[in-house]
């Protein structure tokens, strides 16, 4: 598959601008004292996750990607793509178990469908 072909979501990139504010509004308390250097790490960390974290989907695999490392997903284990209760969409497997997906809201659904290949049935009604 070419990278053309992949879904991608990603949190809102608001996200990523705050990280760097933060980070520059606890430059002076990080740098006040030598053990205040750890305040520093937390922007970062937010940062990382905000540039990171979400899904990719192709004709193959979700890709469901955080602050560190991924978990990949062959679409034969999806059994139900469905939303809860607070509008974030969730992958149930043929296991039982559910994934909540990363940067997927109720209403991408039928974008993440549309990056397998396949359609959306019409609603009846």
């Amino acid at each position: 598959m070419s990278r053309a072909d992949t879904v991608r979501f990603r949190y809102n990139q608001a996200i990523l601008v705050a990280a760097i504010v933060a980070s520059i509004g606890a430059l002076p308390l990080a740098t006040a004292r030598w053990w205040l250097l750890w305040v520093l790490l937390i922007p970062l960390a937010v940062g990382v996750w905000a540039w990171r974290a979400g899904t990719d989907a192709d004709a193959r695999e979700l890709r469901l990607r955080a602050l560190v490392g991924q978990r990949r997903v062959p679409w034969t284990r999806v059994a139900e793509l469905t939303a809860d209760a607070r509008g974030r969409a969730v992958a149930r497997l043929d296991d039982g178990e559910t994934l909540v997906l990363p940067a997927v809201r109720a209403a991408d659904l039928p974008r993440l469908v549309s990056a397998t290949g396949q359609e959306l049935p019409e609603s009846a009604g």
